[in-house]
């Protein structure tokens, strides 16, 4: 399902606000798993986001639904790959906006290979993934602090 009224616009300082507030829920926190230490630390989220917004190997956007903001899309580079990461308000899951959103800015950010990390078990954004066109690669283990274990997350590439 595609849902009407997606826009992706370049984050700003005052969408972090709204933004932190989506990572306090703590589902969210458990599907994402590799999160911060404290999610509820405002300072340390503001001061890390604020520094990616003017980062150049760093594409932060943020996703709007009907003008509403909905969620965060980015790439940014780890590893020395060029990585994605997205984040939905929980209230907008299950509506296609991850989806939508993801093929829009792959319209907008054309690096590639594109790589995605995503929890074994977070059987949603794996569908993201898959739907723009990302096959899984392999696996690797990590410690999720939203978990407070290591888990396995897997690893899909976009080649084009």
């Amino acid at each position: 399902m595609m849902t009407k009224n997606i826009t992706l616009s370049k984050t700003d300082k005052d969408d972090l606000n709204t933004l932190f507030q989506f990572q306090l829920d703590s589902d969210a926190n458990y599907l994402a798993a590799f999160t911060p230490k404290d999610p509820t630390d405002k300072v340390a989220y503001i001061e890390k986001y604020s520094k990616f917004l003017t980062d150049p190997t760093i594409n932060m956007m943020t996703i709007r639904m009907n003008d509403e903001i909905v969620g965060s899309i980015s790439k940014f580079v780890m590893f020395g790959d060029n990585e994605i990461t997205y984040w939905i308000d929980k209230k907008f899951w299950g509506k296609g906006i991850a989806t939508n959103a993801l093929e829009i800015f792959l319209t907008i950010e054309t690096n590639r290979p594109l790589f995605g990390r995503v929890a074994f078990d977070n059987f949603g954004s794996q569908k993201v993934l898959e739907k723009a066109g990302f096959t899984k690669i392999g696996d690797d283990k990590g410690f999720a602090n939203a978990r407070q274990t290591e888990i396995v997350e897997y690893i899909y590439k976009l080649s084009n």
